[in-house]
């Protein structure tokens, strides 16, 4: 054997090896690559504005998710990626509940990434939100639900979502000043993180408080 194939044949044999040794790290690796395709996916298909192409962003999106999930089911963005899917496509439907096992997968997905990492802000802000819109009869709860966005805007200085919907909270017990601030913050944050998925959504926002407190 020359000194040429030798030296190949150690290397073949080393890769060969770490492929058994850490099968876990090329797994995290591939997890979280996954992830970040689920995610932008997500992104993408807040930002279209055809429904078809939304709906296409979210399904694969949704697929992507599901992919890490099965390969690290320990990993709280891999829920987190996969309820971002599943919950914008039910938006996309208009937010119309289509299918129980649906809105019920998507809040398995945010409760589990919540169980994994109870600081995941975006899993506690989606999470306070829902508790808001959702009636208490289908176990919506207003005031918890505030009290984990204010949790939220206390802990992450560059939140939007939790922002603009404590602020349109505040609109309806007539805080003004609050709601003002809050809506104002969260349109800045939007525009210096070029979140154009959320800018619409801030500007809607601050431009109907405006208005609001315009008319008094």
């Amino acid at each position: 054997m020359t000194v040429t194939h030798r030296m190949l044949y150690i290397l073949f044999a080393s890769v060969l090896l770490s492929w058994l040794v850490i099968p876990g790290v090329w797994g995290e690796e591939s997890s979280q690559i996954l992830i970040k395709q689920a995610m932008d996916e997500c992104h993408e298909g807040r930002r279209a504005k055809d429904e078809t192409v939304r709906v296409a962003h979210f399904e694969r999106g949704r697929e992507l998710a599901e992919k890490a999930v099965e390969l690290d089911k320990r990993s709280a963005d891999a829920h987190f990626a996969l309820f971002c899917n599943i919950g914008e496509r039910m938006r996309a439907n208009g937010e119309v509940l289509f299918s129980v096992f649906e809105y019920g997968r998507m809040m398995e997905a945010l409760d589990k990434t919540l169980l994994l990492n109870p600081n995941h802000m975006d899993a506690l802000s989606s999470k306070g939100t829902i508790l808001i819109e959702v009636p208490g009869l289908f176990g919506g709860d207003s005031e918890k639900g505030e009290a984990m966005l204010r949790q939220v805007i206390q802990k992450d200085p560059q939140s939007i979502n939790a922002r603009m919907v404590v602020a349109r909270l505040c609109v309806e017990r007539g805080e003004d000043q609050e709601a003002f601030d809050l809506a104002k913050r969260a349109l800045e944050l939007a525009r210096a993180a070029n979140r154009d998925d959320l800018l619409p959504e801030a500007e809607k926002t601050f431009s109907e408080i405006q208005t609001k407190q315009a008319s008094k």
